[in-house]
């Protein structure tokens, strides 16, 4: 049975994975505050191993495997995306923009809320893309690092411009160009992830956060801080605080982030690493201030006046869920046709709305205003200018570093 290097995960590389953007943070909507998704357990055979003795091993070249596409005559798409992750209506069973697709177009989609977890999902759609088969799926979300590893394997489709008029002229400048997908070849995000600095109010009694510094230095905070489980947030933050670029991080730099995080550790500064489990602490005061996800702070806000956030001037973290047709999918016409549909900033505003996590497309702010006043001023919604200047992203790992890096976390967070 061939393994290749980049199926294999250390342990902790698989906890990483397991606990990383979306494995283990509570999937918001502005109706529903704080309904958690299910956290996934590693498939069989996880990314450790192929499934099944006999898999052909992975096409590693460059541009997907393509099939005859169906979408002339089979008027569908079939679509998995995260729990509770698109708008839905008072009743909780219809997805309003979903319906207008199907209006507009003729196109009815099949909605599978099936990715609850970054690597169980991969572990589910792994079989049939290393033997290039058809994974019933026309359309995928899935993060950033995973979006990257899909892309490396050669197991999803280039898209085709000529169907993404919208989303080519509305995808916002700062999500245009990752280094994991130059040019935004094979993917368009879903919905982008802010990790900031969050704080309760009357936790603080008069304190000044704002920076990782003051979460790092100020001893009137000993025991009541946290930090995120995910590396990247959490480290990010930490080398932008130290002025280094998370885009250009170093071997020497993350091990100075480390160590800086660890002298916190050690003196008891840092109370714990948390997934999603932070917002209960923080709105009892219990933790007065933490690194938080801008979609959870949102939504806590509504009920919790005294939660409330800042923005480092040094920057802040983004990653984003991404949009992806994987190889041998029967429509995927059909499938860049509802990209295309949500880069229109009309709907775009409605997914806003609802999901409150950050649009990727211009034009959003206008239409959302309609909407909701508020949510469209929220720079975690839909940042300004001045904000998405700021935005920083973790660069992609080779398989060798991202091994090496998460040790040292794990080690850190004791994971």
């Amino acid at each position: 049975m061939e393994q290749y290097e980049s199926d294999r995960l250390t342990p902790a590389r698989t906890a990483a994975a397991r606990r990383g953007p979306r494995g283990g943070r509570a999937f918001l909507s502005r109706r529903s505050l704080l309904r958690a998704s299910a956290g996934g357990a590693l498939a069989a055979g996880g990314i450790g191993a192929l499934s099944a003795c006999g898999i052909p091993p992975a096409d590693r070249t460059a541009g997907g495997v393509s099939a005859e596409d169906h979408s002339t005559e089979e008027k569908i798409v079939n679509f998995s995306n995260w729990p509770v992750y698109i708008d839905v209506d008072d009743s909780g069973k219809r997805h309003p923009t979903l319906e207008d697709f199907t209006r507009q177009t003729g196109i009815k989609v099949k909605y599978t809320e099936d990715v609850n977890d970054n690597t169980e999902f991969f572990g589910k759609i792994k079989p049939q893309l290393a033997a290039g088969q058809d994974t019933g799926r026309d359309l995928i979300v899935v993060t950033d690092w995973l979006a990257a590893r899909l892309i490396r394997l050669g197991w999803v489709q280039k898209l085709d411009p000529a169907n993404l008029p919208h989303a080519f002229a509305n995808l916002a400048d700062h999500l245009r160009s990752p280094d994991w997908d130059p040019g935004r070849a094979y993917s368009y995000p879903w919905q982008g992830v802010s990790a900031v600095i969050a704080y309760n109010k009357k936790a603080l009694d008069g304190i000044e956060v704002k920076s990782v510094s003051d979460l790092l230095d100020n001893p009137r905070l000993k025991g009541r801080v946290s930090f995120l489980s995910e590396m990247r947030d959490s480290i990010g933050l930490t080398l932008l605080d130290m002025g280094k670029d998370p885009a250009k991080v170093t071997d020497d730099d993350y091990d100075a982030a480390i160590a800086r995080l660890q002298k916190a550790v050690d003196k008891g500064q840092i109370r714990r690493f948390t997934g999603n489990d932070y917002t209960s602490d923080l709105t009892k005061g219990d933790i007065a201030a933490c690194v938080a996800w801008g979609g959870d702070i949102v939504q806590l806000q509504q009920d919790s006046p005294d939660v409330d956030y800042v923005i480092p001037e040094a920057g802040w973290m983004l990653s984003t869920d991404n949009l992806l047709i994987p190889n041998k999918a029967r429509h995927k016409t059909n499938a860049e046709r509802l990209i295309d549909f949500y880069y229109q900033p009309r709907q775009a505003a409605r997914l806003a709305a609802y999901v409150a996590f950050i649009s990727p497309v211009n034009g959003a702010r206008e239409e959302l205003a309609r909407i909701d006043k508020e949510a469209a001023e929220n720079p975690l919604i839909v940042p300004t200018k001045d904000v998405a200047a700021r935005a920083h992203s973790f660069r992609a790992l080779s398989d060798k570093e991202e091994a090496a890096y998460e040790a040292k976390f794990a080690k850190l967070t004791g994971a």
